[in-house]
């Protein structure tokens, strides 16, 4: 915009500014050619030849041009020329001479063939007693007006660039000032988004900007007491759970101890097992209400190394299934809570060892910022890779398969994005399932 303002101030500005500048040298060399042909008035009848040489050489110097005086038949009486035409030249078929001999002045351009230039020919009249007894001309070259011109036409250049570059310099430090309340707040909502819900917006800027920033602190600040909420309800629950949970499972083992009855004692062990499901999936609930809070500072933790101790928990009870846990690749550190890492490389391996059957290898293999564990199990159904994250979904595998809780991928990946990582599903190449742990590198 600051361009199409200076382009369409300067366009016309410059033209004005050029037809004045051309204007006024040729109305400077009128009034040359009037001052040498009242000074010139007393020199041609009778001529005096030498008094005219000066005349001529003098006006010549001042107007950076070529001279001429005539007598009234048209006849060369002096030249500023050093090489001019003789003296006694007939002039009266030039056009301007052959006007101001008639009492006209005359101003015109025209094309020099003998100097290959445009000239501008300015003749007036030699008066004497009312009457033309001769003729004054200046030629001058017109590479000087064009001169003149482009001269004015670089002045208004250089001053538009400098009134861009003064603009650009304001328009920056404006913009800077009114960028800077967006970004604090764009900042802020990137904390907000990592899990900090305690940050906040400073309230600075325009009235618009401060409205806004007052607005993002009351919604963060809704938000952070909703969600604390919502994790105070799941872990008074979770704890206050176990208790009954604790009591019923002590009831039913009693029950368990005194009872012959057969049956009595198969309802009452499967009772057990949905008890320990139960207090399970309390469990992890309650890990589960925790995942969005960083409660330990993160630290570098070896990859490789932490893929290698989950394998090794992981060995018992593969080995009592019939699998087999083998750790392949190496792997740096990355930034996150040792216990973090280890909660979210055993719920992976533990999932891969519930879907895999019997006789099969889950690998482990670790690279640069990433691990991945692969089984030999079912794999997914088509449109579950996204799905088997949300809670208590368990896949159309896990329906009919194992049971299970339906939240150790959720839990994985609320702590890996904790740290700003994050965990994916997907299909193997051939067989069985990959399940794709990312961690950043530390910082």
């Amino acid at each position: 915009m600051l361009v199409l303002a200076i382009v369409a101030l300067e366009v016309p500005l410059a033209t004005s500014t050029a037809d004045r500048v051309d204007a006024e040298i040729r109305s400077q060399a009128r009034g040359q050619a009037d001052v040498v042909a009242s000074s010139a008035s007393e020199l041609v009848s009778p001529p005096d030849v030498q008094g005219l040489e000066t005349l001529v050489n003098s006006a010549a110097r001042s107007v950076r041009g070529r001279v001429i005086v005539v007598n009234a038949q048209g006849r060369l009486l002096a030249d500023s020329a050093a090489r001019g035409a003789p003296i006694g030249a007939d002039y009266s078929a030039r056009p301007e001479i052959a006007r101001a001999l008639r009492g006209q002045a005359d101003q015109r351009e025209r094309s020099s063939a003998s100097l290959d230039q445009s000239l501008l020919a300015t003749a007036v009249p030699v008066v004497e007693e009312g009457r033309p007894v001769g003729a004054v001309r200046i030629t001058q070259s017109m590479a000087a007006v064009d001169r003149a011109v482009r001269r004015a036409w670089l002045g208004l250049a250089g001053v538009g660039v400098l009134v861009l570059l003064l603009g650009l310099a304001v328009g920056w430090i404006i913009a800077g000032q009114i960028a800077r309340p967006v970004l604090s707040l764009e900042e802020t909502a990137r904390q907000v988004a990592e899990g900090d819900l305690g940050a906040r917006a400073p309230v600075e800027g325009s009235a618009e900007q401060r409205t806004l920033a007052r607005t993002f602190n009351e919604m963060t600040e809704r938000v952070q007491r909703l969600v604390a909420s919502q994790r105070e309800f799941v872990a008074d629950a979770s704890h206050q759970l176990r208790t009954p949970l604790t009591g019923m499972r002590l009831r039913l083992e009693e029950v368990h101890a005194e009872s012959t009855d057969p049956q009595v004692r198969e309802d009452v062990d499967a009772a057990l097992a949905e008890v320990d499901r139960l207090a399970v999936m309390v469990g992890e609930l309650l890990e589960l209400s925790r995942a969005g809070e960083r409660d330990v500072p993160g630290e570098a933790v070896d990859l490789g190394d932490a893929a290698r101790r989950a394998a090794t928990r992981w060995e018992g009870e593969a080995a009592s299934r019939a699998q087999r846990v083998v750790v392949t690749g190496d792997a740096g550190p990355v930034h996150a809570s040792r216990a973090d890492l280890d909660r979210v490389l055993d719920a992976l391996i533990e999932n891969a060892l519930h879907y895999a059957p019997a006789d099969t290898t889950v690998t482990v293999d670790a690279a640069p910022g990433a691990v991945t564990v692969a089984d030999e199990g079912p794999g997914l159904a088509p449109g579950e890779a996204e799905a088997v994250f949300e809670r208590f979904h368990r896949g159309s595998a896990g329906r009919g398969g194992p049971g299970g809780t339906g939240l150790g991928l959720p839990i994985a990946r609320e702590l890996a994005r904790r740290w700003g990582g994050d965990v994916t599903l997907a299909n193997g190449p051939v067989v069985g399932a990959v399940a794709r742990l990312v961690l950043p590198p530390p910082a």
